[in-house]
């Protein structure tokens, strides 16, 4: 529940600070004074829109918060503890926005700074708030449906109902881009199969392109290979008239002799002893080397061809031929995407019938209960209405599937709503003989705001939240009526704190605490004050409401009567 509200520099309040109690309170005052004022201010802390006006004059920022206490309220306490924001008293809970002059906002919970979202989140855990307009959107198909869906606890169903209308849509989204690109992905399918099929045919192996480029080199250089592989061998080994290596054998030995003689040429024998055998196995290898050379023209032709294909292959697609392998590779992986894309639409059209059928049995389940709380619901709205001055007054509930309408198909196509398949119409009768019809139809303005505070009183129960805000929804109300009007607040503040601003006496006076808002002036400044009246204020001002600014004994005799009742 509210039970404090702190507001500084705000419109026309320079200093306000209200302390709430359990029950009903009603707010009253003077036409003009700024009876909400209250209320807006803690709109501000809930995390509505800031304006710049809503700085007091010559003042650098407005500051209002809010405190609650959240003891047996154990979503919001959940919340909190969830976001890391419980109080040191985690009894309480208070939200703080601080409003600059230029507008920028500041918000805080339990004194974190925190983004004006999470206001919001938390806010509607804690307070829930009627306006005086409200009634204009109980003619919305969107806010009747969720009217009912509220009285009937509805969110399990609803939010199975959701969960397989947005899995639906999503696969659904994907099957249409699908099939939109099937026939580009056939053609692409078509190049790539030639494109592999290519590359399958000629089969190169990984690093098979660096083995064919030596061998290619090897095969055509040939001749020049065994030419001078030829004359080498020659001057190293085979010339009997000269060779290297018979030369640095008897030079070996020479100088190996006269080292026995002096040391000093150690170093030297040593480093040609080294040399000759180097030379020598350089010598066998070389001759090896030329034994294995052939000329086969046969070979030659074989490594060319499949050369010169890759080389084409690879320039073909605009890539280096060492890279041509991985380009198979992929291609491959593209033709196994783009069939998987095909095997793809068919899965997906067998999890839409799965996930249809899901959809329409969690959908007719919702459908069935709301089927059956709408009459219980048409039988309470009807009986308030026939309270509430219309006598004659019928309240009816229509719920008709989507099926029924034969609508719920558009150019073919099936749509699924996650709000399930049936359209909620709320229809009224207000005189003797008149047909059900819609309310907008059927409704005066005052009779639609009658009926949404009816609707509103037998819904709060309902709602989760421990405070309920109305402000100004008796407006149109007079005479027995609005004595009606007063005992269903107080009804309902028996479970739920119950905050009301009000300009009739019959509401005003059924609050277990009222406050009175006043305004007073210097000439160039204006500000609001909010006190909560005594007794004997009370009686003055209830009978202020019934006789205006006149104050009999009559009218103060029927405020004493009033309260005593």
């Amino acid at each position: 529940m509210l039970l404090q509200l702190n507001i500084q520099n705000f419109a026309i309040v320079r200093s306000l600070d209200i302390d709430w109690q359990p029950g009903m309170t009603t707010i009253t005052g003077e036409t003009g004074a700024g009876k909400s004022i209250a209320i807006d201010g803690l709109g501000l802390c809930l995390g509505d829109r800031a304006t710049t006006n809503v700085v007091r004059p010559n003042c650098k920022k407005a500051d209002l918060a809010a405190t609650f206490e959240t003891k047996k309220n154990k979503l919001a306490k959940a919340w909190l503890k969830q976001h890391d924001l419980v109080a040191e008293h985690d009894s309480e809970c208070i939200l703080r926005r601080v409003i600059s002059a230029e507008g920028r906002s500041k918000s805080y919970i339990n004194g974190c700074q925190v983004p004006l979202v999470q206001l919001k989140e938390i806010g509607q855990l804690l307070i829930n708030i009627h306006g005086q307009h409200d009634h204009q959107l109980i003619v919305k198909a969107n806010q009747q449906c969720r009217l009912l869906d509220n009285y009937a606890n509805h969110s399990p169903l609803l939010s199975a109902v959701k969960h397989y209308a947005q899995q639906w849509n999503k696969l659904n989204k994907e099957l249409e881009l699908l099939q939109q690109s099937k026939q580009q992905r056939e053609a692409e399918q078509q190049l790539i199969q030639y494109q592999v099929t290519e590359l399958d045919e000629f089969s190169l192996q990984p690093d098979e392109f660096s083995t064919l480029e030596q061998d290619y080199k090897r095969h055509s250089n040939a001749q020049d290979l065994l030419d001078s592989t030829l004359s080498s061998l020659q001057s190293l080994s085979q010339n009997d008239n000269f060779n290297i290596l018979d030369s640095l054998r008897e030079c070996s030995e020479n100088i190996n002799s006269i080292a026995r003689v002096d040391n000093q040429l150690n170093d030297v024998a040593a480093i040609l002893s080294e040399t000759l055998i180097q030379l020598d196995e350089a010598n066998n290898d070389l001759s090896h080397y030329y034994q294995q050379l052939e000329l086969d023209p046969q070979s030659y032709a074989i490594i060319e061809e499949r050369y010169s294909t890759a080389l084409l292959l690879a320039k073909k697609h605009q890539i280096s031929p060492e890279n041509l392998v991985n380009f198979h590779s992929e291609l491959k992986q593209q033709l196994a995407s783009i069939s998987g894309d095909e095997t793809r639409i068919n899965v997906i059209i067998e999890e839409l019938e799965i996930t249809k059928q899901h959809f329409h049995e969690s959908a007719e389940a919702l459908s069935r209960s709301r089927q059956k709380s709408a009459k219980g619901l048409s039988k309470l709205i009807s009986k308030s209405m026939q309270e509430l001055n219309m006598p004659h007054g019928k309240f009816y509930i229509a719920v008709e599937s989507n099926k029924q309408q034969d609508n719920h198909r558009n150019n073919g196509k099936e749509i699924i709503s996650t709000n399930g398949i049936d359209h909620i119409s709320f229809q009224v009768s207000i005189n003797p003989g008149q047909a059900l019809d819609a309310m907008h139809k059927v409704a005066s303005g005052g009779e639609l705001s009658r009926i949404s505070l009816a609707m509103q009183v037998i819904l709060a129960d309902k709602v989760i939240t421990p405070t309920l805000i109305f402000d100004e929804v008796d407006v149109g109300i007079s005479g027995p009526t609005a004595a009606m009007v007063g005992k269903k607040l107080q009804q309902l503040s028996k479970n739920t704190q119950v905050i009301c601003v009000t300009h009739l006496p019959q509401v005003a006076c059924k609050g277990h605490q009222q406050l009175f808002v006043s305004k007073s002036t210097d000439g160039e400044l204006t500000e609001t004050q909010v006190s909560e009246l005594s007794e004997a204020n009370r009686v003055k001002e209830i009978a202020r409401l019934l006789a205006g600014d006149k104050i009999s004994q009559h009218s103060l005799a029927n405020a004493q009567e009033l309260l005593a009742s």
